[in-house]
């Protein structure tokens, strides 16, 4: 049974109330003015468990109501699927039988093959809607994307916000279309070859238009989140919390054709419970994907590295499918940055990436100096497709006070570096939107509220997050349209920008173009274990081995200003270059001497020698055959 307003011989209107005493559906009217629908009250009548029904046969697709409660106020449904005036209008009657889906022949995409483009709906064009991302789409199975990761699309306040201040978790977001819209973009995502991944929040509400407390105990303070009371999945009442979370779920992979959810931040999801939330959730979407003609994934954002996540139920996990490993963005983002600020204080040493790129992460029980305790635990016998890694995300480049791109952080050189070590790493790899071309616009925080003293209240907590970068400027005003409009991709920008900076972004693009080109090549997106992988670093170069059965691969990485040697022990292998970033093609003809490229190469055997001169910020593929075993000349991790 579905939760909230839907078609069956009519529509069928359910909501949890288990405290209340009277409920009733509000028909307040029809959201074509020249639709009459019979407006007034309709009773309730309620079981056990707290649920309300009714059925109401004549009332047509798009009529508006809310809930009155105990005969007083009436409030917007909690499982609203429309919310077309927004958090605090009254809600929509959405029948999802009348779209007409063309996707009947998409059998979806393997785990191991995802490369994820993570957009925000709002900033990713100039319109800013669902259906004006669809023409971008071909661009992006051409770059070699085989995934679009929407940041969250629930309804939250106003037009413009990241979309983790959702208060509606079954309502599409009005400004960006609506639900005929999200499925329009899921439809054509699938007959061009893309799978999509939604990402959802389980673990807060929003702090404007949030009206779930008025029906029930859907959260609780027995725990406390970075943004205030935690979902309620184990206190008084809470089996109907988590029924409707569940059905939340299914409802995005049932209505919209979702390939796969990314939850955000697991870490806030408190349960103590005999079966963690999790648990469920990950057996609910499993039997549901049963029955469909492609699968649906879980993939969990976590603080913990916490391998518990993704590990078969009789190992004691809540057997979801993958996980982010943000050790990975830290190791690489310190090492080309030099930042060491926060967390990033962890990461310093060119070591932590290596470990990074062969243990999944790189504190998985060691102390942490930043945390001051231990943290993590081994995930090394677990497959290298169930962890997701980027070099940028939105939170990475957003939660800086001046939303700093890598692009504007680092050189062209370590740009391409960056990609290289993402790309061709054994773990799915992520790209924020833009990234693939060296966008410059920064993506910064914003948000649209209507209450004065909740604006007040964003604007005084970014500037005291930042407190100690005043020397730096204030934070942009996160309620400032032009914040949002700042933060939105320059699409013309490789037209419109000097010579040198166009050629930039065009090479950067085909770079990367070849970069995905050649991790399908080589299949780096086997699946690998931690034992298949050999990794060494010496000074400022690094270098990792992988074992396949399709051909054994070679990356070499300098991550110094100058031209670096590296010590080969190549055994009875040839090895053929795939790759080198440092080749006139991906280089600017204006490039300095510090950073022209380094011929290497083509062909690397035991009588080529034992050493190669790797070019500044430059990184380097090659392939062999398979052989028995290897080995390399530095000490392994």
């Amino acid at each position: 049974m579905e939760i909230g307003g839907r078609f069956e011989d009519g529509c069928q209107f359910t909501v949890w109330a288990p405290l209340a005493e009277q409920v009733a559906v509000d028909i307040v009217g029809h959201q074509q003015e020249s639709i009459s629908v019979p407006t007034g009250l309709l009773e309730m009548k309620n079981d056990e468990y707290g649920y309300w029904r009714t059925h109401a046969p004549n009332l047509p697709a798009g009529t508006l109501y809310k809930y009155r409660l105990n005969d007083e106020a009436s409030w917007p449904d909690p499982a609203s699927r429309y919310q077309p005036q927004g958090v605090h209008g009254p809600s929509e009657v959405i029948d999802h039988a009348q779209f007409e889906w063309g996707d009947r022949d998409w059998k979806g995409v393997g785990l191991p093959e995802y490369v994820i483009y993570e957009l925000h709906v709002g900033t990713f064009t100039p319109e800013g809607t669902f259906e004006s991302v669809i023409p971008r789409l071909p661009e992006l199975v051409e770059l070699g994307i085989t995934a679009i990761e929407i940041m969250p699309v629930a309804q939250f306040p106003g037009d413009r916000n990241w979309g983790y201040d959702g208060v509606f978790p079954f309502a599409v977001q009005n400004s960006y279309g609506g639900p005929t819209a999200l499925k329009k973009l899921v439809d054509a995502c699938h007959q061009i070859g893309l799978a999509v991944i939604l990402d959802v929040v389980y673990n807060h509400f929003g702090p404007e238009g949030n009206y779930t407390g008025q029906f029930g105990p859907y959260t609780t303070d027995r725990y406390r989140t970075p943004w205030g009371s935690a979902i309620n999945f184990d206190d008084a009442y809470s089996d109907g919390v988590r029924r409707y979370f569940l059905e939340n779920a299914i409802s995005w992979l049932r209505d919209y054709h979702i390939d796969s959810l990314r939850l955000d931040a697991v870490h806030a999801i408190y349960d103590f419970g005999a079966k963690h939330f999790l648990q469920e959730l990950s057996e609910s979407v499993a039997d549901f994907a049963e029955a469909r003609s492609f699968p649906a994934f879980l993939i969990a954002e976590s603080d913990l590295n916490d391998p518990r996540l993704i590990r078969p139920v009789q190992q004691g996990g809540y057997q979801l499918c993958a996980q982010w490993s943000d050790d990975f963005h830290h190791a690489l983002h310190a090492r080309l940055t030099g930042e060491t600020i926060g967390y990033y204080s962890d990461f310093s040493s060119l070591e932590s990436l290596a470990i990074a790129l062969k243990n999944r992460f790189v504190y998985a029980g060691q102390y942490s100096s930043f945390r001051r305790r231990i943290h993590g635990s081994p995930a090394s016998d677990l497959p290298s497709y169930q962890f997701v890694v980027c070099n940028q995300n939105h939170d990475q480049v957003g939660n800086r006070m001046m939303g700093d791109r890598l692009s504007t952080l680092v050189s062209f050189p370590a740009l391409k570096l960056a990609a290289g070590v993402t790309l061709l790493s054994p773990y799915i790899p992520l790209l924020f939107m833009g990234e693939e071309y060296g966008e410059t616009n920064p993506f910064l925080y914003f948000v649209d509220h209507s209450d004065p003293d909740l604006i007040e209240a964003v604007r005084k907590g970014r500037t005291e997050e930042f407190a100690a970068f005043h020397e730096q400027g204030a934070p942009p005003d996160p309620v400032s349209e032009e914040t949002y409009k700042r933060s939105k991709l320059n699409w013309l920008s490789r037209k419109d920008k000097t010579a040198g900076n166009r050629a930039q972004q065009r090479i950067m693009r085909k770079f990367y173009q070849r970069l995905i080109e050649v991790r399908h090549q080589c299949r780096v997106m086997t699946p690998t274990r931690s034992s298949d992988i050999v990794v060494a670093h010496t000074g400022d170069t690094l270098q990792y081995k992988q074992s396949m059965a399709s051909g054994d691969l070679l990356c070499l990485m300098n991550f110094s200003d100058r031209a670096t040697k590296v010590g080969l022990t190549l055994g009875s292998q040839t090895w053929w270059q795939q790759l080198n970033s440092a080749d006139p093609q991906w280089c600017l003809e204006e490039a300095n001497e510090l950073t022209k490229a380094e011929p290497l190469p083509a062909r690397l055997s035991e009588e080529s020698g034992q050493t190669l001169l790797l070019s500044p910020f430059s990184i380097a593929l090659y392939r062999a055959e398979p052989v028995s075993s290897w080995s390399l000349s530095r000490t392994s991790l």
